[in-house]
C-alpha cells in the first residue's frame, strides 16, 4: 500500500515519523534522528508532509518545501482532539496524520527567511521593552524603601535619578547609591539596544514597497506594517480579511447552542503581538477622528456614539487588520476617500 501522507512530531533530536495511506491506515510509525530526517522524508517524492506549527516547524518546512513537498503546518490546538489513548510520540505523530487528512482542517504555509527575520527583530525588541519596564519598576520600588517616591512617568524618573544620586541628604546609603547607578547604567544600555532595533525596522520599512503602502493607512506606522507583513508574507493563506482578523482574536468569541447564537468579547486568539498594536493603532484613529473627512474617521465616530469608545476600538482595529489584508494581497494603495 503506497504512503499518500506523511506526518511528523518535532522534536530537538529524535522526531516520530508517520506514514498513512489514501485510507488513512498506518503504514508505518517510527523514530528517526535529525541527521537522518530529511534522507527518510526524501524517499517518499511528492509525498505531503503535516506538522504541527511549533518550534522549527517554518525551517522544516522551508527544507521540505525545497524538496518539492506539499507542507501542512498544523496549531497544535486542532490536533490534540485527534490524540487517542495515551500522549506518547507515536500517538501525536498518528494525530497529526488524522488531523492532516480533514478536508476543512485549517493549515498555515511555513516563513520565508525574510519574514523570519523581521519576526526575529520584533520580537527581540518586544523582551527588551518588557526588560526596561521591568527594570524601572525595580528602580522605583528600590527608591521607595528609603521613602522616596516619584510621580508616575518614565520622563519624571530618567530626570530626577541623576539627581537623587548626588543628593547627599535625600537618606540614601553608599551602597544603594553604587547599586542604583549599576541599574541606570543598565537602563541606558536598554534604551541605546531599542533605539537600534527602531532604526533596524525603519530601515526595512524604508525598502519594502508593501510596507510603504501599509503606512498610508490611518493608525498604521512602521511598527504596525513591519510586523503585519512577517505576519501576512503575500497574503495568500487567508482567503480573505475576515479570516485574518480572526487569525488575530479580533473578532467575537461565540458560544452558540440550540438555534440560540450568542456572541462575547473577542477571541484573543492567534498573534498577540500584533493584535495589540493593532488596538494602539485603533485608539490613535479614534483619538484624532474629530474634525477628519475621510471614510474610516467618519465611521470610527459612528461606532463610538452607537457602542462606546471602548468596543469602537476594537471594531476599528478590526477593519485594520481586514485592510491590510487586502493592500498586501491585491498589492494595491490605500484611498482613504
Amino acid at each position: 500500500m503506497n504512503v499518500t501522507l506523511i506526518a511528523i512530531d518535532l522534536a530537538k533530536s529524535t522526531f516520530q515519523v508517520c506514514g498513512v495511506n489514501r485510507q488513512g491506515k498506518e503504514i508505518f510509525n517510527r523514530p528517526t534522528s535529525r541527521k537522518k530526517l530529511t534522507a527518510l522524508i526524501a524517499q517518499y517524492p511528492g509525498i505531503p508532509v503535516a506538522m504541527e506549527a511549533c518550534g522549527g516547524s517554518n525551517y522544516w518546512g522551508r527544507t521540505f518545501q525545497q524538496n518539492g513537498h506539499e507542507v501542512l503546518l498544523i496549531p497544535p490546538p486542532h490536533v490534540k482532539p485527534f490524540v487517542k489513548g495515551n500522549k506518547n510520540d507515536r500517538n501525536d505523530a498518528f494525530a497529526i496524520s488524522e488531523a492532516a487528512r480533514r478536508p476543512k482542517m485549517r493549515v498555515v504555509a511555513p516563513r520565508s527567511l525574510e519574514q523570519t527575520d523581521m519576526i526575529l527583530l520584533h520580537r527581540i525588541r518586544e523582551r527588551r521593552v518588557r526588560a526596561r519596564t521591568a527594570l524601572l519598576n525595580q528602580i522605583r520600588g528600590l527608591l521607595s524603601e528609603y521613602g522616596i517616591v516619584l510621580p508616575a512617568g518614565v520622563a519624571t524618573l530618567r530626570k530626577a535619578l541623576p539627581l537623587l544620586l548626588e543628593d547627599a541628604e535625600n537618606g540614601l546609603t553608599i551602597a544603594a547609591r553604587r547599586y542604583l547607578q549599576d541599574l541606570f547604567g543598565e537602563w541606558r544600555d536598554l534604551d541605546e539596544r531599542i533605539r537600534e532595533a527602531d532604526h533596524s525596522i525603519q530601515v526595512a520599512a524604508r525598502e519594502s514597497p508593501a510596507a510603504s503602502r501599509l503606512m498610508g493607512i490611518r493608525g498604521v506606522g512602521v511598527m504596525i506594517a513591519t510586523a503585519a507583513l512577517a505576519k501576512l508574507g503575500r497574503g495568500d493563506q487567508f482567503k480573505n480579511g475576515r479570516q485574518f482578523s480572526a487569525c488575530l482574536g479580533l473578532v467575537p468569541r461565540e458560544h452558540s447552542s440550540g438555534g440560540v447564537q450568542k456572541l462575547g468579547g473577542i477571541s484573543k486568539r492567534g498573534d498577540d503581538y500584533l493584535r495589540r498594536m493593532l488596538i494602539q493603532g485603533a485608539w490613535s484613529v479614534i483619538r484624532y477622528a474629530e474634525g477628519r473627512q475621510d471614510r474610516l474617521s467618519k465611521w470610527a465616530l459612528q461606532v463610538k456614539e452607537r457602542r462606546g469608545k471602548h468596543k469602537a476600538v476594537i471594531a476599528v482595529a478590526n477593519k485594520l487588520a481586514r485592510i491590510i489584508w487586502a493592500l498586501v494581497r491585491h498589492e494595491t494603495t490605500f484611498c482613504p476617500a
